[in-house]
């Protein structure tokens, strides 16, 4: 198992020390409407990214490859599309869809010139997925946990990899062959619930794609261009040795993990229901 890594960043500076650690797609996020009504209570990343983040970063780029988030499908989309293209997006990625439709035109859009990726985050999407799966054009699809947790009216993000619902989606995609990848991973020892057990997760349910979380390299809170370098440094190291860890393991040990996942995740959710109740 080696993990497809991505990070969101519209500094030059930072997307090139990514990728001299191996960091293996720069994200450039154009996603704004609707996220800040979905995602206003949440201490989530809300990006100020635009096309000429694309046109900067991009021919800095000789291992990494860029990643475009545009908007949920609308009558924009078109335009939008062709811009990112024409700015150096190798890939594209459609957030929020809901309907065949919305991603049949998505992929008609794109029309071969970059890959496609599709962001899997809405109960609807959840519900036509097999009906979507039978679509050609489809290079790759992410279930965006925090997105999806949300729409079910879940507390924590990764209830959906404890209750089951993240596996059904990978054996469905998996079964189609399209690649496909899950949530975020903070650095090694840390996260809510700790990096190392997500990854056991990606290598029990075949994932090959992870967003590096804003925790793994903090840029609103490292001040300096050396912090970021060494956070990147010790922070991709850690993370690929265990991954190469997680690769030699086997079933039992797997499905342990898996045990000990849902177990976490009951412990969190019921901490935090705790925690409101107290105020």
């Amino acid at each position: 198992m080696k993990l497809t890594l991505m990070y969101i960043t519209n500094r030059p500076d930072v997307a090139l020390i990514a990728q001299k650690y191996g960091v293996d797609r720069i994200w450039i996020d154009l996603e704004t409407l609707g996220k800040e009504d979905r995602q206003k209570n949440l201490n989530t990343v809300k990006s100020h990214h635009s096309v000429d983040d694309i046109k900067a970063i991009t021919p800095l780029l000789n291992r990494s490859e860029m990643l475009v988030r545009v908007n949920p499908w609308n009558d924009a989309s078109e335009q939008e599309i062709d811009k990112v293209l024409d700015s150096g997006a190798q890939l594209v990625m459609l957030p929020m869809w809901k309907t065949v439709d919305e991603v049949r035109s998505f992929v008609r859009a794109v029309g071969g010139r970059a890959k496609t990726v599709l962001l899997l985050e809405t109960k609807e999407a959840v519900s036509c997925l097999d009906e979507v799966l039978e679509l050609t054009g489809i290079d790759e699809i992410h279930i965006g946990l925090n997105d999806l947790h949300l729409s079910y009216g879940l507390t924590f993000m990764f209830e959906l990899l404890a209750n089951g619902i993240v596996e059904q989606l990978c054996r469905k995609i998996a079964a189609k062959g399209i690649p496909y990848g899950f949530g975020g991973i903070a650095r090694i020892g840390e996260g809510t619930l700790p990096a190392e057990k997500i990854i056991l997760e990606h290598a029990r349910l075949g994932s090959s794609r992870a967003i590096l979380s804003r925790s793994f390299c903090n840029t609103g809170v490292l001040t300096s261009i050396e912090e970021i370098e060494k956070a990147f440094r010790e922070g991709m190291a850690a993370l690929r040795t265990f991954e190469a860890y997680a690769s030699a393991l086997g079933e039992t040990v797997l499905e342990r993990n898996r045990c000990e996942v849902k177990r976490c995740v009951e412990q969190i959710v019921a901490s935090l229901a705790e925690k409101k109740r107290n105020g």
